[in-house]
């Protein structure tokens, strides 16, 4: 968990299989301007499957709606009623769960190379097929299998320490948090419904080069919600803010200023 600057507060939650830290060069230029708070998924990076305290200290089922539930805690204790959330890939889904379980605690919604619908059959399978794989060998073979769709072409030709980096996020993920969330990504709802039905200003944000979620799917999803803007970054993947740290910024510092008022 990160929690820097000052202003107004926007939460970042990250994707998978990375951890916060695939925020670290957006945060250098937000926390001049806003305040930055971005969290670890439970399971991921240095957050833990079980919380301190939590129900007897047992796993619960894995459910993105838990992990809303954390934001929520979160939020909590610094004493925020009303914040911008933005979230990419798996943190879009996380931040969906949050819209649906606090609309009111949401002021607006920044959304980066996500969807809303739910898995379908086949893919859902993969997921619960990785997860058990996880558990079996750990992660390992993860960064080898998704780090070829999940970075543009530009970044694998011309960034290799982005390749690098990422990497490093994916192998040091532990594996029961990888499988954690891979079976709460497999059990989400569909959100479209409820996207359709926001009444707070929304950026959707995707790279021009994403086989995971491509621009038309970001279209699709920015035509879905009222009041909504979409940007398309070139010479970027599915990890916009890992690949080019500074354009992301740009652009989402640019809604910040466009919506702070409404905080």
């Amino acid at each position: 968990m990160t929690d820097t600057g000052f202003g107004t507060p926007l939460v970042l939650l990250h994707a998978f299989p990375v951890d916060s830290r695939m925020w670290r060069g957006v945060e250098e230029s937000l926390v001049e301007h806003i305040r930055v708070i971005a969290p670890d998924q439970r399971g991921m990076g240095k957050t833990p499957l079980v919380l301190s305290g939590e129900d007897g200290e047992r796993l619960p089922e894995p459910s993105l709606d838990v992990v809303a539930a954390d934001v929520l805690r979160e939020l909590d204790e610094r004493g925020l009623d009303r914040v911008l959330v933005g979230g990419c890939s798996m943190g879009g889904y996380v931040a969906m769960a949050l819209l649906r379980a606090a609309p009111h605690r949401v002021a607006g919604l920044l959304l980066v190379d996500t969807r809303a619908g739910a898995d379908g059959p086949e893919q859902r399978a993969n997921r619960l097929a990785a997860a058990e794989r996880a558990e079996r060998e750990g992660v390992g073979w993860l960064a080898d299998t998704m780090l070829p769709n999940l970075l543009g072409d530009t970044t694998h030709r011309e960034r290799p320490h982005v390749v690098a980096t990422a990497q490093e996020l994916v192998r040091t993920q532990p594996a029961a948090g990888v499988a954690w969330a891979q079976r709460a990504m497999a059990a989400r709802p569909d959100s479209t419904g409820l996207l359709r039905r926001v009444q707070v200003p929304t950026l959707v944000v995707v790279g021009e080069e994403d086989r995971v979620t491509p621009p038309e799917v970001a279209q699709d999803l920015a035509g879905s919600i009222p009041d909504a803007e979409l940007v398309v970054l070139p010479r970027c993947g599915h990890l916009p803010p890992l690949e080019d740290p500074d354009a992301f910024a740009e652009v989402t510092l640019a809604w910040v200023r466009r919506v702070a008022e409404r905080v």
